[in-house]
């Protein structure tokens, strides 16, 4: 029987308690309070083991692949995506090296030739250089090969985030779909595989899909599976279980696939189908990328069960010269309200956008226009500026981008692929390659009636830590202003310029057009520009990226800026991309110039005017890392002084980890767990601080 009194002297034969003078009294009472001590001990050190269970826990259990990273792939210089039916995939430096094209998809290789052998690692890389390059709350996988975002999706409080992934190796290949969750778009739980390359209409690869949820709340995923011949085929798959907020199981349907390449089409040349609306026949429409010669065409199917499908005459639209339309999206926006849209709003108070990844370039562009339900046709507001031929999402190396409609906070959600800009060496030597964007939302710009604006999400903002703000910093012409803020690996910054106006009347024009790509970058001095921020400088400026407005001014007075990023001088590595990036952004009448520059190691986003132009870039400095990363104001015009007010937050790590077992609880019971470690261990001594005092109070009266 167990002794229910276990630190109570033990009785004699009479039931009496021992008993014995004052000093004798004392022993037993010294034996108790080394027993408490050792329990102490023993709790005390016990709780520690369990914190540290939890800590680390919370950075390695339940990894997608639990051994350490390894090479599967030898460097050898190989094409990844053509051979398949799509775009290039590899992020190496071009040097005989090609992946993706050859497989039916874009090139995803950085077609930068740096003279270095895209399979050897040059100096001066080292672990400390390449391990400063992961992003702090960018997503990305643990390791391995990322590209497009397909399907993402809110579905019964949670944000879904499914993507292309190589789970063999940091090279494009062997695509399958990896899956994460999250509360916040920010702070992301890893899950297991969603779907993988198992059957013969996907075998060569589990390609680009978007989601659907029905007014049921039910799901249907399209995707583009390669088949076993490389036959580009549109598959239909669903939840296994729809009461499961995590979505962890999907079934792929057994009459797969659903739609093949129709007549007059190459069988590589048919894929990355649309997340479908509904028409007002009661009907599901998608639509699908595809080429006619040069001819960049979105192709039209209805369906009423995603079984069955009738493909319109016609097209959604077409551009001639164009090639082929990768990644098409197609979604209202607003007219009038801050707000996203359904994907099947329609009506005079909308505009819808076409959207395109190009094969042939790379780069995503936009149009605004108008849709015609009855022919499932849409027209430009301006031809001129079409799909294709006219503006970019984003003027910097996203791709692949893909919108979808946030239930939870009546927004639309724009994602995008960002790629590596450096050698398919240090990308191996890594163990990982390419991220996503932040989050962005998107609405119509109705100030210039031609533009969508795009911002962070405003969930980003939960990093921001301690915050430094400069008012009205005076930035003389030829000058650099060092910002103390302290460390510039992770940053927020939200800057002002004020331009001279008098200085704006006075500058001489010139009839010499203007680019950012031909302006010879922020080195090169002219009458109003450049200015701007300097970020991942180091203090001697041998390493910085300047991110900066250029106002031109032409023989007839009138003024045009610029919004460009110069890579230039962003490393002093040879086998990184050094371009320089940008594009005109519209600044209206009264407006001062303003940027928002998202900085997390290796990627600097930022966006001009409230996000009518953007530019993501990829930045590997060998110096400017760390404690070494500096944030300076710059101004090399030569006929302006420039006002500047900035406001720069540090930023905090996001949550990015795999899911376990122990997670399947509410937000409750996760948020309550820091404070269980704390409450175990007060609770054990409060415990054994009470059964002493029983003991002591006993033995005072034994």
């Amino acid at each position: 029987m167990v002794d229910t009194k276990p630190l109570l002297p033990a009785s004699n034969s009479t039931g009496s308690y021992l008993t014995g003078s004052g000093v004798n009294s004392l022993k037993p009472i010294k034996v108790y309070l080394t027993i408490f001590c050792g329990l102490l001990a023993v709790g005390l050190f016990a709780a520690l083991l369990i914190g540290n269970y939890w800590s680390d826990n919370a950075r390695i259990h339940g990894s997608l692949a639990s051994s350490t990273s390894k090479r599967t792939h030898p460097l050898r210089p190989v094409s990844r995506g053509p051979a398949q039916g799509v775009s290039e995939k590899t992020s190496g430096i071009w040097a005989g090296v090609s992946r993706g094209p050859a497989q039916g998809v874009s090139e995803k290789t950085n077609r930068v030739r740096a003279g270095v052998p895209g399979n050897i690692l040059p100096e001066p890389w080292n672990s400390t250089m390449l391990e400063w390059q992961r992003t702090a709350f960018h997503f990305q996988p643990e390791k391995n090969w990322m590209n497009d975002v397909t399907g993402p999706l809110f579905y019964n409080g949670w944000y879904h985030f499914f993507y292309q992934y190589n789970p063999n190796g940091a090279v494009w290949g062997d695509i399958v779909w990896g899956h994460a969750v999250s509360k916040d778009l920010i702070n992301w739980f890893h899950l297991p595989l969603a779907m993988v390359a198992d059957q013969w209409y996907d075998k060569n690869g589990v390609w680009t899909g978007s989601a659907t949820i029905l007014p049921d709340g039910k799901i249907v995923m399209l995707y583009t599976g390669s088949t076993t011949e490389a036959v580009q085929v549109q598959n239909l798959a669903f939840p296994a279980n729809h009461s499961d907020p995590f979505l962890i199981d999907w079934v792929k349907y057994h009459g797969n696939p659903v739609l093949v390449p129709p007549p007059g089409i190459y069988k590589k040349d048919f894929r990355d189908p649309t997340t479908a609306w509904l028409t007002s026949e009661g009907k599901w429409r998608i639509t699908i990328g595809s080429k006619r010669d040069k001819t960049g065409i979105s192709l039209v199917y209805d369906t009423k069960d995603f079984i069955n499908y009738e493909m319109l005459e016609g097209e959604l639209h077409a551009v001639s010269g164009t090639g082929m339309w990768e990644c098409v999206d197609f979604f209202p926006v607003s007219k009038t309200e801050e707000k996203g849209l359904d994907t099947s709003i329609n009506g005079p108070e909308v505009k819808h956008v076409v959207k395109v990844s190009l094969d042939d370039d790379r780069h995503d562009y936009y149009a605004l226009g108008t849709y015609h339900e009855k022919n499932g046709s849409w027209i430009p507001d301006l031809p001129e500026i079409d799909v294709g031929i006219g503006i970019r999402y984003d003027y910097g190396i996203l791709y692949a981008s893909k919108t979808f409609y946030d239930q939870n906070k009546n927004r639309r959600v724009l994602w995008g692929w960002i790629g590596e800009g450096d050698s398919e060496a240090a990308d191996m030597e890594k163990g990982w390659a390419s991220l996503q964007s932040i989050p962005r939302t998107i609405l119509f710009d109705n100030k210039t009636g031609t533009n969508l604006l795009q911002w962070p999400v405003e969930e980003i903002e939960s990093l921001r830590l301690n915050g430094t703000e400069f008012e009205k910093v005076e930035v003389k012409a030829g000058s650099v202003v060092p910002l103390d803020v302290g460390p510039g690996s992770q940053l927020d910054i939200i800057a002002e310029f004020e331009i001279d106006k008098e200085a704006l009347k006075k500058a001489t024009g010139s009839n010499i057009t203007f680019s950012c790509q031909t302006g010879r970058g922020a080195a090169k001095s002219g009458a109003l520009g450049p200015f701007g921020i300097l970020v991942l400088a180091d203090e001697s400026l041998s390493e910085q990226t300047p991110v900066y407005f250029y106002i031109a001014k032409d023989s007839d007075g009138d003024l045009k800026t610029f919004f460009c990023t110069d890579l230039s001088r962003s490393s002093k590595a040879p086998d990184v991309d050094k371009q320089i990036f940008g594009s005109y952004v519209p600044v209206l009448k009264d407006e001062n110039l303003s940027l928002r520059v998202l900085v997390d190691h290796s990627i600097v986003e930022s966006f001009a005017q409230g996000g009518r132009t953007v530019i993501t870039s990829r930045i590997y400095p060998t110096e400017a890392i760390n404690g070494a990363s500096k944030v300076f104001l710059f101004n090399n015009a030569t006929e302006t002084c420039v006002t500047a007010s900035v406001k720069i937050w540090q930023m905090d790590s996001a949550f990015i980890r795999p899911y376990s077992d122990d997670d399947d609880k509410d937000d409750d019971d996760r948020k309550s767990s820091a404070p269980c470690l704390l409450l175990c261990p007060i609770n054990y001594i409060v415990s054994c601080v009470t059964c002493l005092y029983f003991i002591c109070h006993v033995s005072k009266f034994s």
